[in-house]
């Protein structure tokens, strides 16, 4: 079949803003992404008698030589747009450093992308959200997939790409997930975290280490003490030894939290392997699943109290290769404060001797990634991470980049910025409940008394930061009012708000990748 000559003039055939980046030749017609009066769309021109116009679904205008279709940018033409495009379609990332992009508007991708140019060699995810966050900002696993798609597809990004369903708790998150087509799955068993077996007195920690769910970690109190007790685990540049306490301590904090994680995984196989089994029934092009015939896991205990210890990592990861649990990338709880929106506070010096130690574990007992949760804004650990774990990284950012949108509103729209900041202020002490933060309300400046020049400094003031930071589902979700004029403002100054995501995520990016 002839490939087809991609016009010069598309935007005078169209009537609309097409962005160059996007415009692909397939076969006998050219995709691209255009904007016009109603918004953005998916564009086709195509030769006649070519079978990609009937694939989706828009208004079609036959030319005599060619076919045009202008497609909204709905879920159908997504997964259409996947099928036609291979490098659209999430895949596993594997050992590569990597790095995952939440996007809480579905506006930010391109931003993303345009970071990502600059730093070769990071592996990035572009489709990230938790369950959690979804819930607040009102998305689907679904929706969180198509904007990545349009983004990646926006600005010619081929390079691959994962997709990360973040901190899952339940198999039904599992499944809603899978239906949408993610490729990582990041488990999260905080919630039987027990971090009081740190300080907990012996009878206690006896009387719950014989309470363990001992049918699902297969094994027994007794099983379990001989293979630790007294055992010396080597791990190249050091070894570590369990004596009864520490072993005991670290299966009453850890163990439910392991038997949590092998029942996910093993659901979480037995859907991939239901939807192989359908595949394999007959055609199925529709299915996001058909796509996607592996998965990679993460486990997630970042969001407990207390540090997994270097003994404690051991322990989790040795239990959970022992169960047959195979998982690309963890993410301990790290000695210091990992709160949102900022860098990292601690002595930096200790996270290096700790972060060290567990990169030895990491590679001992996979190799698997260490991957940082929280991460966005960690500019002082980045470059001590990507060296000490030699590549094996995984960087997570989310809401940095609701911030530099709201960055860009302050230079675009101050007004809008004050209304969000005023009603940030009322929510905070709700909505700070479920997130590490520390910001003070009374340090947060009166938005009426803040010139519009001072504006966009806000965001680089660590109590306002990080107010405005976890507000953000009362924004997008309880005030209809706010969220469509962020919505709107953002899409007509999208340049402004590309530009700021850019600039932030290159300092995320670049030192991950080795780059000073």
């Amino acid at each position: 079949m002839n490939q087809v000559v991609v016009p010069t003039n598309l935007d005078s055939i169209t009537g609309m803003r097409v962005y160059p980046n996007s415009v692909t030749s397939v076969e006998d017609a050219v995709f691209f992404m255009a904007r016009g009066e109603k918004g953005k769309c998916l564009g086709i021109l195509a030769r006649p008698g070519s079978h990609w116009p009937a694939r989706l679904a828009g208004e079609r205008v036959d030319r005599g030589d060619s076919v045009l279709v202008i497609c909204p940018l709905n879920h159908a033409n997504a997964q259409a747009l996947r099928n036609a495009l291979p490098w659209l379609r999430p895949h596993p990332l594997g050992l590569q450093r990597s790095a995952g992009c939440g996007d809480r508007l579905g506006l930010a991708t391109p931003g993303h992308v345009r970071a990502a140019r600059q730093a070769p060699g990071i592996a990035m995810i572009f489709a990230q959200q938790s369950i959690r966050e979804m819930t607040r900002t009102g998305r689907t696993p679904e929706q969180v997939m198509d904007d990545a798609t349009w983004g990646i597809f926006q600005e010619g990004w081929r390079e691959g790409v994962g997709a990360d369903a973040d901190h899952l708790k339940t198999t039904t998150d599992i499944e809603r997930c899978v239906a949408a087509g993610f490729t990582l799955y990041t488990i999260d068993p905080g919630d039987h975290v027990d971090s009081a077996a740190d300080t907990d007195g012996e009878s206690a920690i006896r009387a719950q280490y014989e309470a363990l769910p001992w049918e699902t970690l297969d094994n027994s109190p007794r099983g379990l003490a001989t293979a630790y007790i007294g055992k010396q685990f080597d791990l190249g540049d050091r070894a570590l030894t369990f004596d009864e306490e520490g072993m005991m301590r670290a299966a009453v904090k850890y163990g439910r939290a392991i038997a949590h994680v092998v029942t996910m995984y093993r659901h979480l196989k037995n859907v991939f392997q239901a939807g192989r089994d359908n595949r394999s029934s007959g055609p199925n092009e529709r299915s996001e699943l058909s796509g996607n015939s592996t998965f990679e896991l993460e486990v997630s205990v970042d969001e407990t109290e207390t540090p997994t210890s270097h003994l404690e990592h051991l322990f989790i990861a040795s239990e959970l290769k022992r169960l047959g649990v195979q998982w690309v990338s963890l993410a301990p709880r790290y000695i210091g404060r990992f709160e949102k929106g900022v860098d990292y506070i601690g002595n930096l010096a200790e996270f290096e001797r700790d972060f060290a130690g567990h990169a030895a574990i990491a590679r001992a007992c996979g190799p698997y990634k260490l991957s940082l949760h929280s991460g966005s804004d960690k500019f002082s650990i980045y470059q001590i991470a990507a060296e000490h774990a030699q590549g094996l990284v995984h960087l997570k950012t989310a809401g940095t980049s609701y911030l530099e949108a709201l960055r860009a509103v302050a230079t675009f729209d101050p007004a809008l910025f004050r209304d969000i900041l005023a009603f940030a202020r009322l929510r905070y002490p709700e909505d700070r409940a479920s997130y590490h933060v520390s910001a003070e309300l009374r340090k947060v400046p009166n938005p009426e008394q803040v010139s519009d020049a001072d504006l966009p400094g806000l965001l680089d003031q660590f109590d306002t930061r990080q107010v405005l930071h976890v507000t953000f589902g009362s924004v997008l979700k309880s005030n209809q009012s706010l969220r469509e004029r962020l919505l709107a403002g953002l899409s007509a100054h999208e340049e402004a708000y590309y530009a700021a995501l850019e600039r932030h995520f290159v300092r995320h990016l670049q030192p991950l990748a080795g780059r000073r």
